[in-house]
């Protein structure tokens, strides 16, 4: 293909957010995935952005890398949710024909990630879905097939049992760590080809779609609530969780009581105009200023009270503020 082709915007930066929590969970950091791939970490918060194939694949080689973990990809892509996506989960709950449900499935993800092509066949009992790399994915290949095949078996046990995957390229792990993540699935590396089979006679029965429906109502219902808080929100929620507790607040804590990660806070923050140190100062300045003009509390305490390790650090926080000493304030205050 053309290498400029490479430079279309194509995927929707609602899957890098979702690839930056994933990444995040296991103790990396968007700054070092970002490393070299010269991608803004502004776009990836945009919620109207895309990416670039040339982006994703930079962004895959460079995770892959760090991860270390030959599961990632696929582990990732159970955590897509695209059952929740768009029309699918209703064309799902009302199609008899396995056969073509199993298609309906490849057109989906041919729609949400079009990065991989896919082939889709009916042989005998069986509905094969063959990944074609169209785009030349390069060393991302295999991490980026991992990810289809996730995506593919959160759909598909949905509607079938006992999928086989096979992959051309070989593993280091044991069998039973794959299983571990598919129970059910039977898996086959060194294979002459990326492909899933889907055993049709033995799909779940059609009580089971009930089960899809209420994980699409679940899931719909999780992502309408992500829109509703924005940067300037959460900035305001931080605020006040710091002011009930200036002496012990940290962006750790605040994170785990609002239910999200450091970096995800942070970029919230970031997009508000703030950040979470110039939230704590502007608290501890404003509890620091009534402590000295109306309390009798020494500087000893004062500083204990707002989580500072000592008067010292107290005092040299409190003249990068205000460019006074507490001691220069109190004394203003006549309150010795």
């Amino acid at each position: 293909m053309n290498s400029l082709n490479y430079d279309v915007p194509l995927v929707s930066t609602r899957y890098a957010r979702r690839f930056v929590r994933f990444i995040e969970s296991r103790g990396l950091s968007m700054e070092a995935m970002l490393n070299g791939s010269q991608i803004d970490p502004g776009l990836i918060t945009n919620p109207d952005a895309f990416l670039s194939v040339g982006q994703v694949i930079k962004v895959l080689e460079q995770a892959d890398v760090l991860l270390q973990d030959e599961r990632a990809g696929f582990e990732f892509g159970q955590q897509l949710d695209l059952i929740a996506h768009g029309l699918f989960g209703y064309v799902l709950l009302s199609q008899d024909d396995i056969g073509k449900l199993v298609e309906t499935v490849v057109q989906h993800l041919r729609i949400c990630l079009p990065l991989i092509d896919m082939e889709f066949n009916l042989v005998g009992g069986d509905a094969r879905i063959r990944l074609i790399d169209t785009w030349n994915t390069g060393s991302a290949r295999k991490f980026l097939s991992k990810v289809y095949m996730g995506s593919i078996y959160t759909i598909a046990s949905q509607i079938c049992k006992n999928l086989r995957f096979e992959l051309d390229f070989p593993s280091e792990l044991p069998d039973t760590a794959w299983k571990a993540l598919t129970h059910d699935a039977h898996w086959q590396f060194g294979s002459t080809g990326c492909q899933v089979t889907l055993p049709l006679i033995n799909r779940h029965s059609r009580d089971s779609k009930s089960n899809v429906a209420y994980s699409l109502a679940r899931e719909r219902c999780r992502e309408s609530e992500l829109p509703q808080k924005n940067s300037g929100e959460i900035a305001v929620q931080v605020r006040e969780k710091v002011l009930k507790q200036p002496g012990k607040a940290t962006l750790e804590r605040i994170a785990q009581q609002m239910d999200m990660s450091t970096r995800y806070l942070r970029h919230h923050l970031a997009m508000a105009g703030t950040s979470f140190r110039e939230v704590r100062s502007e608290v501890r300045r404003s509890y620091a200023d009534l402590y000295l003009a109306e309390t009798p509390l020494s500087l000893e305490d004062i500083a204990r009270k707002l989580g500072f390790s000592d008067q010292a650090s107290f005092t040299r926080a409190y003249r990068s503020w205000t460019g006074k000493t507490p001691g220069d304030v109190r004394r203003q205050a006549k309150i010795i």
